[in-house]
């Protein structure tokens, strides 16, 4: 294990301004991890194919960095899905099939992974209330944003106090998609068309996530921010799977987002 970095997340101005005193957060990056080759840096994945000590010791720094243990920092097995988990002070450590997670228990971590699906990091900071949601396009387009606002609302939150901050996620300039992603979207509301906008390919068109999510945000009533950072054309600090793709390399790292309230 040789770096022995400290972790380095970035901040939502959003969120340290007006939640600060109730959650601290952050967005992680490479930066601080003891995985290599292509894992380098602080992979958070358990499934990858990384040494699974190193995602482990990874995993640790996160929950030192918040002053946990390591068994606080909560995560599930992401299935870009609308479902969202309660999590209290039962935590077992358990890694249910869902999406997103809220809890009202001061302690405990709730931390996403992504490798350019978009990371929302959500806080009540009235009612003491946190979310964490992983919104890939089928996330963002099936409900899990609007499934974790209700949710953070059956523990006391209220939707006008609610902010929502999206970190590092792959941007348009770098998402190409093809005609079948594009009627997809249509089918639901043809007002999505003015998320694509016409790429060099015939039939082909860039994508916009982060503004497909952050309207779907705003739209759902909460306060919400862009932190408007690409993980795809920054290999220093950010996991990419469609760079990864493009690469043809046999598997790729993810990176973390995560909240907690203060105790």
């Amino acid at each position: 294990m040789k770096d022995q970095a400290l972790p380095a997340p970035i901040e939502s101005p959003l969120l340290a301004e007006r939640a600060g005193s109730a959650a601290q957060h952050g967005f992680f990056t490479r930066i601080g991890g003891v995985s290599e080759g292509i894992y380098r840096g602080l992979n958070v994945g358990l499934g990858s194919k990384d040494e699974r000590e190193n995602v482990v010791e990874n995993r640790a720094r996160i929950a030192r960095w918040f002053s946990a243990a390591p068994d606080r920092l909560a995560t599930v097995h992401q299935v870009h899905s609308p479902d969202v988990v309660v999590v209290d002070d039962g935590y077992d450590g358990a890694r249910p099939e869902a999406d997103a997670m809220v809890s009202a228990t001061p302690g405990i971590v709730l931390g996403v992974l992504a490798a350019d699906c978009g990371p929302i990091l959500f806080c009540d900071p009235e009612a003491r209330v946190v979310g964490a949601a992983h919104a890939g396009w089928k996330g963002a387009l099936y409900g899990v944003l609007e499934s974790t606002i209700a949710a953070m609302e059956k523990l006391g939150a209220s939707r006008q106090n609610i902010l929502a901050s999206l970190g590092p996620s792959i941007s348009r300039r770098n998402y190409e998609v093809g005609p079948e992603f594009i009627s997809r979207f249509l089918g639901v509301d043809k007002a999505y068309a003015r998320y694509f906008t016409p790429s060099e390919k015939t039939d082909h068109a860039m994508f916009d996530l982060p503004g497909l999510t952050t309207q779907r945000l705003s739209d759902a009533g909460v306060t919400a921010e862009n932190l408007d950072i690409c993980t795809y054309p920054d290999e220093d600090r950010f996991f990419s799977y469609r760079r990864t793709t493009h690469r043809q390399e046999p598997d790729y790292g993810r990176q973390i987002s995560a909240i907690m309230i203060r105790a």
